[in-house]
């Protein structure tokens, strides 16, 4: 069999795959680092926004230098508001979208994530919203309820992430007595974080997913759901050698969640065809193909923003890009979030 005919190996278990998701990882927590000190009463979501892009592409451009190898953005870097519960990236051409203020005391979101030849990682972390000359100040209250059962939900599913059988040491009969374990279900798996989120009197954000990440893809053929509405269930479990995107929300409200009344700026393509008849349209998708492939963008990233806004609509229309909109908490109370990129 010649070696174009063989079938790539995108597990873990190829050293190679290991290492880009690695250094995808690396750049994505050192971005996160840079832009959380960037949240502070008063600055702009759209500029915090922008300087994340800009630091990625910065950090992007010093690894596999020289190689003919796709890299870029997995996630474009959004900072989304207290009650928000998805990611928000303004753009600057609407007034009040670029005028947006973080607020004192917010939960701010911060998502972003760097890809190596198609290996994604994102990262999401809260950071409370604090003046710099109070920035060693403890934080109290029910503020510091929310971010610690986010903290502490998210630890736990962590290791519920992790496959039975796993024990690295051990007996030989501790070993083959995790070997016969079977993975917890989604419902058990729910349960148990739920136990955690009323020691804090807080409650998961619902319908909150956990995707399987793959070879330029972010929402794989399994996924978790914490909490699920009506209609929403997730499938299958984590196996040895996946990647996933590991989500964690908590509200101090009700967890429900409702859509907000603004525009969806975040897309990704999807691998649907369509005759796209705008020029409009046609640009813009023939750029999302080469900077973005079908990982997330905003709209913000584009050439020529105000033409990306007419030309979106066709391709939304037409099946060729998914928008994502946007939810916030339905009782408009505070929300931290989790995501890890995470390997078994």
């Amino acid at each position: 069999m010649s070696s174009e005919n063989k079938e790539v190996d995108y597990s873990l278990a190829n050293p190679d795959t290991l290492t880009k998701y690695k250094t995808a990882a690396q750049i994505s927590e050192k971005v996160l680092a840079e832009v959380s000190k960037l949240v502070v009463p008063g600055a702009k979501i759209v500029d915090i926004c922008q300087q994340g892009d800009k630091l990625i592409e910065e950090e992007i451009s010093k690894v596999y230098r020289g190689k003919k190898i796709n890299k870029g953005f997995s996630h474009p870097t959004t900072v989304s508001p207290s009650s928000y519960v998805t990611p928000y990236t303004p753009l600057t051409s609407d007034e009040a979208e670029a005028g947006a203020e973080i607020k004192d005391g917010e939960a701010i979101k911060i998502q972003l994530g760097a890809q190596i030849d198609g290996f994604g990682s994102i990262v999401c972390d809260t950071i409370i919203a604090t003046p710099e000359d109070k920035a060693g100040d403890k934080i109290t209250g029910r503020t510091a309820d929310l971010i610690l059962a986010n903290y502490y939900i998210n630890e736990v599913l962590l290791r519920l992430m992790i496959p039975p059988g796993t024990l690295a040491q051990g007996s030989d009969e501790e070993k083959a007595k995790a070997a016969a374990q079977k993975a917890p279900t989604q419902a058990k798996i729910t349960s148990l974080l739920e136990k955690v989120a009323k020691t804090y009197e807080v409650n998961i954000v619902e319908s909150t997913t956990s995707w399987l990440f793959d070879h330029n893809e972010i929402e794989g053929s399994k996924k978790i759901v914490l909490s699920p509405a009506e209609g929403t269930k997730g499938e299958g479990v984590p196996e040895i050698g996946e990647v996933w995107g590991v989500e964690v929300g908590v509200s101090l409200g009700s967890g429900k969640v409702k859509g907000l009344d603004q525009r969806a700026t975040l897309h990704r393509r999807t691998n649907q065809t369509y005759g796209l008849k705008r020029p409009t349209s046609r640009k813009i998708l023939n750029e999302v193909q080469k900077k973005f492939g079908t990982f997330p963008f905003s709209l913000r990233q584009l050439e020529d923003e105000r033409d990306a806004k007419s030309g979106v609509v066709e391709c939304v229309r037409g099946n060729v890009f998914r928008q994502y909109e946007l939810v916030g908490d339905k009782d408009n109370s505070p929300v931290a979030r989790y995501l890890t990129t995470f390997g078994e």
